[in-house]
């Protein structure tokens, strides 16, 4: 087979000052062996230098793995990245000058692969607008060393719109599960088709190399053409790799129900062939949140679940036989079924389709979502979020800007405040709620040492990932979920309208955040069911 080469034949293929891309979701077909080939081979020769890296959604495992690997002083030059939260040693490399660095909405960036591969000049979209994206703010430069506009604000037909410029590329690293003689690359063992068909052409259009991983060469494929997700007319060279270096996620070698060679085992109570059996979250205060998330969950509704805290809204919806009352969604291409979580998150359970990352983004961005469960850092009055950057760490937008201004109803999810805990859960019947512990003992010599405790509800936010006055003005319905209260958005800023049951207004909500917010006249307690130790009943 002309086309395999060895992984350290294929990093030799890199010369100084290229462009790379790279495919991957966290560890969802991200291309391990070729990326320890070129930091192996950038440590042995000091070679190549000064590359620009691009990839879409965060490819690593908050470690050593996935980017972190090319995370070297004269290695990488500029980074185009989505999100950076598991990759912090490039966040470190970014945040010390070292590198200059760009943060671009995740959907933007695997949209601006197919524009690229058609040679237009960019990706024109209302994404990102008043947001750190825009160029009225930070137009997505995330450092001094950063000085190249790659965003401009224009206005087509009275409407405001940014325009991201396109550029060349010249190296893909792609992955895929069998190779046949001609470069056809099969994906039946991946959890996701990704970027892989529109990163090949892009790259093959601007004169580069696509270099793929595979798991398997194969003499003819005897699968159906339509198996086939990057042709062999745009693979340049084939890299077999051991099985160490290929596992399915960072989590998991390999899971059958990732990919749909198997429908994952059923409770016996379960209804559905799409609800999984899941082992039941522990009561504890993310449950509470994603129990309290899981109320505003409306039936047929098309919904995205974020990572980290809205995950809890999946394993509660298994809990309660609800997760074919809506079709859940990651923006990786996952439709229908439970999302994986941790570090397999973007793979789905018994999904019912999978497509493109491009195409997913597509159907957001154009409204298709009717409910959108995300994560938060920082609100402020305004209502305004940040979940992209704080204090020494940059952790990107990804797929949040896309998805957050774009679905019908947003909802924060997360603890009113950072730190250990001073709450305590009670589901007695007659007592169901919350109780707060006290910081210091009364008695000096048996004092406890008070709690770190970081506000999240500030005056100002370090990043503007959303824009709460933007979404009000467009009549956007939003809120934000935490254990000790609910808040909505209003045009006037965010409006306090539920609290939990056991607690103090004055003391255990307003005294814990740096502004006061409105109050509804008609503020009421949370529903006494979020706290039950087994299910809420809402079957």
């Amino acid at each position: 087979m002309d086309k395999l080469v060895s992984d350290d034949q294929a990093v030799a293929l890199l010369n100084s000052g290229d462009t790379l891309t790279t495919a991957g979701f966290v560890g969802n077909g991200f291309p391990e062996l070729l990326a320890i080939a070129l930091e192996q081979r950038f440590k042995s020769q000091h070679a190549p230098l000064d590359l620009t890296l691009v990839y879409a959604a965060g490819q690593g495992d908050g470690g050593e793995r996935g980017l972190n690997h090319l995370a070297h002083p004269g290695l990488i030059k500029r980074v185009i990245g989505g999100h950076w939260g598991l990759v912090p040693s490039l966040g470190r490399m970014a945040l010390d000058n070292q590198i200059e660095a760009y943060n671009l909405p995740q959907g933007v960036i695997s949209q601006l692969f197919r524009d690229i591969a058609a040679g237009r000049p960019g990706c024109l979209t209302h994404v990102g607008l008043h947001t750190f994206v825009d160029p009225r703010y930070d137009g997505g430069q995330l450092n001094n060393l950063t000085q190249e506009p790659m965003v401009e604000l224009l206005e087509i037909g009275g409407t405001e719109q940014l325009f991201y410029k396109a550029f060349a590329i010249n190296v893909a690293f792609l992955r895929g599960t069998c190779s046949d003689r001609h470069g056809n690359i099969t994906m039946e063992r991946e959890a996701l088709p990704l970027d892989n068909l529109a990163m090949a052409q892009a790259v093959h259009n601007c004169g580069g190399t696509v270099i793929v991983q595979v798991e398997k060469i194969v003499e003819h494929h005897h699968l159906h053409p339509n198996m086939v997700k990057i042709p062999g007319i745009l693979v340049d060279n084939v890299v077999l790799a051991e099985p160490q270096h290929h596992w399915q996620t960072f989590a998991e070698p390999f899971n059958p129900a990732y990919c749909g060679l198997l429908t994952q085992n059923q409770s016996a109570s379960s209804n559905s062939a799409h609800e999984p059996s899941l082992p039941p979250l522990p009561l504890d205060l993310r449950k509470l949140i994603g129990r309290r998330a899981l109320l505003e969950l409306k039936a047929d509704s098309i919904i995205n679940l974020g990572i980290g805290m809205p995950e809890t809204v999946a394993a509660v919806a298994a809990e309660e036989k609800l997760l074919d009352s809506v079709t859940m969604t990651i923006e990786p291409g996952g439709i229908g079924g439970i999302p994986a979580g941790g570090l397999s998150f973007g793979a789905v359970i018994n999904a019912q389709a999978m497509i493109d990352q491009s195409s997913q983004f597509d159907f957001y961005d154009g409204g298709g979502l009717d409910q959108a469960f995300l994560g938060m850092a920082q609100v402020n009055a305004a209502g305004d979020v940040n979940v992209s950057r704080f204090g020494n760490r940059i952790a990107g937008a990804g797929g949040f800007i896309n998805i957050s201004q774009n679905a019908a109803e947003v909802y924060f999810m997360g603890t009113l405040v950072s730190g250990d805990s001073a709450l305590t859960i009670s589901n007695d019947q007659n007592t169901p709620g919350l109780s707060v512990k006290q910081e210091l003992d009364s008695d000096p010599v048996t004092a406890v040492k008070p709690r770190q405790v970081i506000q999240k509800f500030v005056t100002e936010i370090d990043h503007l990932t959303f824009n709460g006055r933007y979404a009000a003005e467009r009549g956007q319905k939003v809120f934000y979920i935490t254990e000790r209260c609910v808040f909505q958005l209003t045009i006037k800023g965010i409006e306090l309208i539920e609290i939990a049951l056991g607690l103090d207004l004055e003391r255990d909500i307003l005294q814990q955040m740096a502004f006061r917010p409105l109050i509804a006249n008609n503020l009421v307690r949370t529903d006494p069911r979020v706290y039950n130790r087994g299910d809420m009943g809402l079957k």
